[in-house]
């Protein structure tokens, strides 16, 4: 893959960090590759560093480099081709009375009381759900890309809450917290299919879903958008 001139990618510098475990794997050992200095990364910088499987988390651009293991792919899903099956249809007509208003990055009382009830509820005991409000803004409203706050409500309540970056060449779905109460709407998945339009309409060509990992169950539903593509050996190819 080639780099436009223009760029500073090529200033960049990638180190691997200490062995840690694997939150996705039971009984493995991760090892993450991180893009250095941050200060370089800018919107441009980032789109192409996402093409080559990095992710970020707050201001931490990565993508896994464990030392045997090859199990996350990162995934994308080119736009123009999806076309929603039955049970995503059923999730949009659920949700159409639900009101979306895109916000810059900026603290909310309600988005970080609604993060703390997805955390306590989705993730107790992997340490987020103890996260302060400056552990809230570290890690979702502290960026140095096009990001914005997909934030939706229903009744004048925010239930669900989407961080996004736009990149060159699509959207970036970063993370999504929504109210645990609400499991009958399937909040997770029309997350995924607002993004979805969300680029068709500004012209956009993809939407980067994160990491798929076969063997991971938490990772499945990212194969009902299809057209999937992966990362594989360099190429972006389809997953069957």
């Amino acid at each position: 893959m080639s780099f436009a001139k223009d760029l500073p990618i090529f200033r960049l510098q990638f180190y691997l960090t200490a062995p840690y475990p694997c939150s996705y794997l039971p009984d493995h050992v991760a090892r993450s590759q991180v893009a250095a200095p941050a200060s370089l990364i800018d919107t441009g910088v980032y789109s192409e560093l996402v093409r080559l499987g990095f992710r970020r988390s707050g201001q931490h651009v990565y993508r896994p480099r464990c030392d045997v293991c090859r199990a996350c792919v990162a995934s994308r899903l080119p736009v123009a081709e999806f076309e929603p099956n039955r049970t995503q249809r059923r999730c949009l007509k659920r949700n159409s009375d639900l009101r979306l208003r895109l916000l810059p990055l900026a603290f909310d009382e309600s988005h970080y009381r609604l993060y703390q009830r997805y955390q306590s509820a989705r993730h107790a005991g992997g340490g987020m759900d103890e996260d302060d409000r400056e552990q809230f803004r570290g890690f979702l409203l502290q960026s140095r890309v096009d990001s914005v706050l997909a934030e939706f409500s229903l009744e004048g309540e925010v239930v669900m809450v989407a961080l996004i970056d736009k990149l060159i060449d699509g959207l970036s779905a970063v993370y999504t917290f929504f109210d645990p109460a609400l499991k009958q709407r399937s909040l997770g998945a029309f997350g995924i299919l607002t993004q979805i339009n969300l680029a068709r309409e500004i012209g956009l060509p993809y939407v980067y879903l994160g990491y798929w990992i076969e063997a991971c169950g938490k990772m499945a539903y990212k194969r009902s958008y299809q057209p999937l593509e992966g990362l594989m050996d360099g190429r972006w190819q389809r997953l069957r």
